[in-house]
């Protein structure tokens, strides 16, 4: 017999005989003693391996509500689901299991928790067994009614709790190898604390998060399966994100709040890593890895190599669809979960990830029709936004009179796109002619874009704008033939997946987008371009990062400017910075002071005194010195409000890619960062996650579409 049902067992002899109408013995003494024993108040927990270690998290006040709500409901808890955080898991009563909704990860054990003792080594509290914690309750309630204490039980595993009384209750762990014939443990070693009800226990409980959903962003990690420096999942660190977001929108968006303008936005994690890793190239890698440095080389093959397998055809199509294919599956799940939601969508890509997102926007349509009948199609000049007649092409390359003869051999613009040098040879079009009119529709075809042949423009925009700023050799085809081939700029071609929804906003933290453009043999962005279905585009990277890259310079090569400098989350510049400003300013003023001061002693120095001269001629020349000295004067002015301007730096057109808007926005260092740049350039790749600053700008633009802005503007 276990202690616990031999404990029951001992209740239930204390009254003898009961009858069938009476009360309990417990609801007798609580009766008789209801201000000494109040019942205790149970707070939901899940638990969670971290670092191999269970630790066990409470849900939030209102989840813990709700899944108490349900237990004590009277239904059978066995088919009872009940969503928690938000939405993103869900909790199967019957089980006490917890299931992630949107990605795959571990179930973990719930329990709804009344005792707890402390642990070993982390000093956290952690609670015992449903079952066990009702013995301990009803041990106590006896105690406190019929003031009897030292109450000794023994829990199922063999451990001893001792209730001395309400304030002082322990728990001995049993000594191992006590007695060869099995005798009872004893009261032995350092005892531990053994605390009754969530309240007496120091753990953090959330309040909770906000039922409407204004917003969703997905996020999309980058090479590796872990995402910052404590070697966490996107998962983790999309927690963190989703966290501080919830903190910003309590201090800077309070109005809101209180105005019920607002809810929340929702941050959901994309992980392209695990299916990648899944397809068996590990395995053939790991048959070519060299035995030294193992763990050096099982880092290179499951982190660096992501950026090898984006540049392969095969394993960079596996990528895009598993991007693409994850964010349209979970955008399904989370309106059947949240049928009400009628926000928008935005996308958010780190490192790699970025540069991924940044690809298969490019190579979106504008319009949102049947995707399949789409993926058939051909892929003509007719495309989208491409309203020309052949005629008016013609016109515009000046080659009208050739337009008969097309119209004699019936080619149109679709026919013409399938045309070699040999074809229109032999319709009698000269040589420059047609080397004009082969590149004209070709690199409509091919290059309709910034980075490869499927990349499509705007609607409206104009294809040639962007071709004139690359660089395609002049190659011959096999059939010796002049052509222009169908290739891009360096990079393999795949077949793009479509997206079911049309993105408002990208965020690249950390991107090297600009690095991998370049290398491709982009040298410019035309700026009247823009992605086909997402308005925004925002470049978003720490200065110490070595993975990031600008954009800006790449829309508008011929000037130079700064990036915007992202704004401190508590409305300020860092101390460091404002004192290196500072510094600059009055060493600007220093140096102004001192050159106008010299100036004017030197012209004092050099003036020869003649006492002949007459009063007016005297006068003149006071007045010429005056004049003089107000140039110089008006000159250190004209200086100090040219720094002045210089700060304040005019309105730069950087094209269409951001709307109008900037592109680059750059974080402040940390005062500590400033010392060694090279010593954080790895913390600072990983920054952005918990990183405030970012967070806010990303909560700025998003709910400034919807004509909510900051309690005060920052500065």
């Amino acid at each position: 017999m276990s202690s616990v049902e031999s404990h029951q067992e001992q209740l239930s002899q204390s009254d003898p005989s009961p009858s069938p109408n009476s009360c309990s013995s417990f609801e007798l003494l609580d009766m008789d003693a209801g201000s000494l024993y109040e019942p205790v108040s149970p707070h939901w927990f899940y638990c969670k391996i971290i670092d191999s270690k269970e630790t066990w998290i409470p849900f939030n006040s209102e989840d813990s509500q709700q899944l108490e709500e349900a237990y004590g409901s009277g239904k059978d808890c066995n088919g009872r689901v009940v969503p928690t955080d938000g939405g993103r898991y869900d909790v199967h009563l019957g089980e006490r299991m917890r299931y992630a909704v949107y990605w795959d990860e571990l179930a973990s054990e719930v329990r709804r928790c009344t005792w707890f003792y402390k642990g070993d080594k982390d000093n956290k509290y952690v609670p015992y067994s449903e079952s066990f914690s009702q013995v301990l309750e009803e041990t106590y309630m006896l105690a406190v009614t019929l003031d009897e204490w030292k109450k000794k039980l023994e829990s199922p595993n063999r451990e001893i709790i001792i209730l001395h009384n309400p304030k002082l209750m322990v728990h001995y762990q049993p000594v191992a190898g006590s007695d060869e014939w099995g005798s009872t443990p004893t009261e032995q070693g350092r005892p531990r604390t053994v605390k009754r009800g969530v309240e007496n226990i120091s753990v953090d409980i959330h309040c909770g998060e906000p039922l409407q959903i204004d917003h969703l962003v997905f996020v999309v990690h980058g090479i590796g399966p872990a995402c910052d420096l404590r070697f966490r999942s996107i998962v983790q660190c999309v927690n963190d994100f989703r966290s501080v977001s919830l903190n910003l929108l309590q201090t800077h968006f309070k109005k809101a709040q209180e105005n019920q303008q607002i809810g929340r936005v929702e941050f959901l994690p994309v992980n392209w890593h695990s299916p990648l890793h899944s397809t068996g190239v590990d395995v053939d890698l790991q048959r070519i890895t060299l035995p030294s440095i193992n763990r050096l080389r099982h880092f290179t093959n499951d982190t660096i190599l992501d950026v090898f397998f984006y540049n392969s055809p095969t394993y960079c199509q596996t990528i895009v669809d598993t991007v693409a294919s994850e964010m349209n599956r979970i955008y399904k799940l989370f309106l059947q979960r949240n049928p009400n939601f009628k926000g928008g969508v935005s996308i958010a890509g780190h490192s790699l990830g970025s540069l991924i997102l940044f690809d298969i926007l490019t190579n979106q349509k504008d319009s949102l029709g049947d995707i399949d009948s789409e993926k058939d199609a051909p892929n003509t000049a007719m495309d989208q936004g491409d309203t020309l007649t052949l005629e008016e092409d013609l016109e515009k390359l000046q080659l009208s009179e050739f337009f008969s003869i097309f119209e004699k051999e019936k080619v149109d613009k679709e026919a013409l796109v399938l045309c070699t040098d040999k074809d229109l040879q032999e319709m009698g079009i000269p040589l420059g002619p047609r080397k004009k009119i082969l590149n004209y529709f070709r690199t409509r075809k091919n290059s309709a874009g910034i980075n490869r042949p499927t990349l499509k423009p705007a609607s409206g925009m104009n294809i040639s704008n962007i071709t004139k700023e690359l660089e395609f050799c002049n190659k011959t085809d096999a059939t010796g033939n002049g052509d222009y081939p169908d290739v891009g700029i360096g990079q393999v071609s795949v077949k793009y997946p479509r997206l079911i929804y049309k993105p408002e906003i990208f965020f690249a933290f950390g991107s090297p987008i600009g690095m991998f453009l370049t290398v491709r043999g982009l040298k410019r962005i035309d700026p009247n371009y823009k992605f086909p279905t997402c308005k925004g585009f925002f470049n978003i990277y720490h200065p110490f990062d070595p993975v990031a890259y600008r954009i800006e310079p790449m829309v508008v090569p011929g000037v130079e400017f700064e990036p915007m400098l992202i704004p401190h989350h508590k409305g300020r510049k860092r101390m460091h910075l404002e004192l290196r400003e500072g510094l600059t300013r009055m060493s600007m003023d220093l140096k102004n002071n001192l050159l106008g001061s010299l100036r004017m002693a030197w012209k004092s120095f050099t003036r020869a005194p003649y006492p002949a001269l007459q009063a007016s001629e005297t006068t003149e020349e006071t007045e010429a010195e005056l004049e003089s000295s107000s140039e110089k004067l008006s000159d250190v002015h004209t200086e100090e409000t040219n720094v002045a301007v210089k700060e304040e730096v005019p309105p730069i057109n950087v094209g269409m890619l951001n709307g109008g808007q900037r592109i680059d926005y750059v974080l402040q260092e940390k005062p500590i960062e400033s010392f060694n740049e090279y010593l954080f350039a790895l913390q600072s790749h990983l920054c952005y996650w918990e990183s405030e600053d970012t967070v806010l700008l990303v909560l700025k633009e998003i709910y400034q579409t919807q004509g909510i802005f900051l309690d005060q503007p920052l500065q």
